[in-house]
């Protein structure tokens, strides 16, 4: 990501004292942080477990995930309707359509 401490630190709604902290091993962030750094496209199974996660979501998949559980059940299901309708749409080969 290419973030100092400092912007790092702002990522996960904390001090730079904090973010210090945690890159030294003398205190552990809390879910919010971690969620907060989550959001911003930082594998925290990897930083947790020092292993890949197995899913890497790009910061638009992770904003539509996110947005996806803000809805009721009625709004999930049109959510739902709608990509099966596109996903299920055939796929012009023309360059001319590129919409």
């Amino acid at each position: 990501m290419k973030l100092n401490q400092t912007e790092f630190a702002v990522l996960g709604g904390v001090q730079k004292k904090a973010q210090f902290q945690y890159e030294k091993g003398m205190r552990r962030p809390n879910s919010d942080y971690l969620a907060a750094i989550s959001a911003a496209g930082v594998d925290v199974h990897y930083l947790l477990s020092g292993q890949p996660s197995t899913v890497t979501l790009s910061v638009d998949e992770g904003a539509l995930i996110a947005g996806y559980r803000e809805l009721d059940a009625r709004e999930r299901a049109g959510v739902r309707a709608l990509v099966e309708t596109i996903v299920a749409k055939p796929r012009s080969t023309s360059k001319n359509d590129e919409s």
